[in-house]
């Protein structure tokens, strides 16, 4: 798109003119803008501020730079320390892709000042490098996230479902950057996005760029962008089976490289059909483990939890018995934990994991306790 069609919705500097001024009254005070910008900790909330709100992404972000306060120390760290501090937070790929990442530019000597340079570490979509690029080292860049391309959907009038528009709002977006200033407007625009420019109920009235805003010229806002069309979510089966032994412990599993989870721990499971019957289910879990045990006789039936995860739903029965037999020959994937010793809280475990905990009667580790109720529910 030109900077000519973007002028439809007003003058390219009037806009930016307007946002910037209302930006600049009206940002919030958030822990990883202070003065002068880090970009490691810039790059930390960006990811994690990716599908997530900012309300539960404070406490975890405090928390996480506080154990990990440098670049170095990440790149240092044991994969299994950084998903037990992502623990709850979800979207696990982004917390392996971040120390895969940390890695990859420690041994660059810091992280790249370009978007095209930061593109090449692991995990570092055309987004994530635009925003780490602009906001933490001035390059003139702009960026899409999904409050800019509401943002700009409404604005230009972009036609399409989200997808559709955020494409077009990566044609626009580089036409309404202010020179220089990149940085600035870029995170005006989400802020806007976030707190005023909302998916429902946009507050027009409070909108500093309103005047140039085709969609409320027209009187709807809340049609850009166009809906997106529902898939059928896919349902998973599982089983998990509680095995405690004679001193209390309790087995734990780490889920294998590739799957759904990679890395977390839990207790063991398997896939199971909704029609397997207790021992049926107990089978499966205890073959997928390469576990050997005469409990299955003795399974307790603990009811079911459900949790979803990024485009899929799990319900995962679960079951309960004491271990009996030899124990399982030492594996890294598979330990004994005491719940009561307060080794859980070292690993990084999932929210569906901590619910068939707690149907266990385990309470597991209490995760960072979220931000006042008075931030935002959006980025």
């Amino acid at each position: 798109m030109t900077r000519a069609g973007c002028a439809k919705a007003g003058r390219v500097s009037d806009v930016a003119q307007a946002l910037l001024a209302w930006f600049a009254a009206n940002r919030r005070d958030l822990p990883w803008r202070a003065e002068p910008r880090d970009p490691y900790r810039v790059w930390i909330s960006e990811v994690m501020l990716q599908q997530t709100r900012v309300d539960v992404v404070v406490p975890y972000f405090d928390r996480f730079v506080g154990r990990f306060p440098t670049l170095q120390a990440l790149a240092k760290a044991d994969l299994e320390q950084v998903l037990a501090l992502w623990s709850g937070l979800g979207y696990y790929a982004r917390a392996r892709n971040l120390h895969r990442a940390a890695q990859a530019a420690a041994a660059l000597g810091g992280l790249p000042h370009t978007a095209a340079a930061l593109g090449e570490l692991p995990g570092f979509g055309p987004y994530t490098a635009a925003a780490v690029a602009s906001l933490a080292f001035g390059e003139q860049v702009a960026l899409v996230d999904g409050n800019v391309a509401r943002v700009l959907a409404r604005i230009l009038r972009l036609p399409g479902d989200p997808a559709q528009a955020r494409a077009a709002a990566w044609e626009a977006a580089p036409t309404l950057l202010p020179r220089g200033r990149a940085g600035q407007f870029n995170e005006a625009l989400m802020e806007l996005g976030a707190t005023v420019c909302t998916p429902r109920a946009p507050a027009c009235p409070r909108c500093p760029v309103a005047a140039f805003c085709q969609a409320r010229e027209r009187g709807d806002p809340e049609a850009f962008p166009a809906p997106k069309q529902k898939r059928e979510r896919p349902q998973l089966s599982w089983a998990a089976l509680a095995l405690r032994r004679s001193d209390g412990a309790l087995l734990f599993a780490r889920r294998p490289d590739g799957d759904l989870l990679a890395g977390l721990w839990e207790l063991p499971s398997a896939a199971a059909p909704e029609r397997a019957t207790a021992l049926e289910a107990a089978a499966l879990v205890l073959a997928h483990h390469q576990l050997r045990t005469s409990a299955a006789g003795a399974l307790r039936a603990l009811g079911s939890v459900a949790q979803t995860l990024t485009h899929r739903h799990v319900t995962l029965r679960l079951f309960a018995a004491a271990w009996k037999g030899a124990l399982p020959k030492a594996r890294e994937s598979l330990r004994w934990i005491e719940p009561a010793s307060g080794d859980l809280a070292g690993l990084g475990i999932s929210s569906l994991a901590a619910k068939a905990l707690r149907a266990c009667g385990v309470v597991p580790p209490a995760r960072p306790v979220r931000a006042s109720a008075q931030l935002p529910l959006l980025r």
